[in-house]
């Protein structure tokens, strides 16, 4: 549906874009600079000298060191600068840590044993947000199992039209029981793009009454990155994946980017705008951030 354009309260914004991320990657987290050791001389640390060839690789090729700290043993990026103090970063990748030149590895590793419940407790976090975006297969065939609308519908194999059942929760396919996974697979995934055409713009027509806005126009994206986008010129994108999650988080999204339509920012004026017109926001974005790996089964 074409809609106006929306008035736009800054004309050099025409050009603009604001995303709302898919996965909001945390910042990594940076522990406090520890003392140099060589000024504060602690007890010796027992530690694994490198054995040459041995060392792992990170998965950008970078060679890692290795400590082992009683039971357990741990892998690290080094880099050396002309700082004063040891810094330590815990991030995706694992942990880095920047040293003085002059500083001893014997030294590093004994500020690594000061600090090794900090460092494995940030590292067991990083890896729990790894898993929760490890996203379970969906095994396409008679019986699967799916999330629509953040309620689970069962797939159902040969039946005469592709129709939908709200009571059961069941979509039944026109597809004969030995179709195989591909075929399944891209008749379940035309179904809920078409629904996910329609809920959205009815979705969009409310909000937009709501908060006076209009919008030129809506398509869904499959992006990897972005739940949705909106451009200063009134121009809507929502990834249709947004159909697996419950209607208040699909409403989140939209009030989201039609209040970009008034401010092309992410300001505190901004959050006021989405609060107005979805006062329950914050608890939709906690869950949108923390959603279950299964909410999104075609990621």
């Amino acid at each position: 549906m074409q809609k106006s354009p929306a008035p736009r309260p800054n004309a050099a914004l025409d050009n603009r874009q604001l995303d709302l991320p898919l996965f909001a990657e945390p910042a990594p987290v940076v522990a406090p600079d520890a003392s140099s050791p060589s000024l504060t001389p602690q007890p010796a640390t027992p530690h694994s000298p490198e054995k040459p060839g041995k060392a792992p690789l990170a998965p950008d090729g970078t060679r890692l060191r290795t400590v082992v700290l009683g039971a357990r043993t741990l892998h690290y990026r080094l880099k050396r600068s002309s700082r004063k103090s040891i810094g330590f970063v815990i991030d995706g990748t694992g942990l880095s840590i920047t040293a003085p030149r002059w500083v001893t590895i014997a030294d590093i590793e004994t500020a690594i044993a000061e600090k090794q419940r900090w460092i494995f407790a940030k590292l067991a976090e990083w890896q729990t947000r790894t898993e929760q975006r490890a996203l379970p297969r969906v095994e396409w065939s008679d019986g699967a199992e799916l999330p629509y609308l953040g309620k689970p519908i069962t797939v159902k194999l040969g039946a005469s039209l592709l129709a939908f059942d709200q009571q059961t929760r069941v979509l039944a396919l026109p597809l004969p029981p030995h179709a195989d996974a591909q075929q399944i697979k891209d008749r379940v995934t035309g179904w809920l793009q078409g629904e996910a055409t329609r809920v959205f713009g009815e979705r969009l027509e409310a909000y937009a009454e709501k908060l006076g806005v209009s919008f030129r126009s809506y398509a869904l994206s499959s992006a990897a990155t972005r739940w949705g986008s909106c451009s200063s010129e009134g121009r809507i994108r929502l990834n249709w994946r947004l159909i697996h999650f419950p209607l208040s988080v699909v409403d989140y999204v939209v009030a989201h980017e039609l209040a970009h339509l008034r401010e092309m920012n992410h300001s505190p004026r901004f959050w006021q705008t989405v609060e107005s017109i979805f006062p329950e926001f914050r608890e939709a974005r906690k869950q949108l951030k923390q959603h279950p790996p299964e909410m999104v089964p075609g990621m």
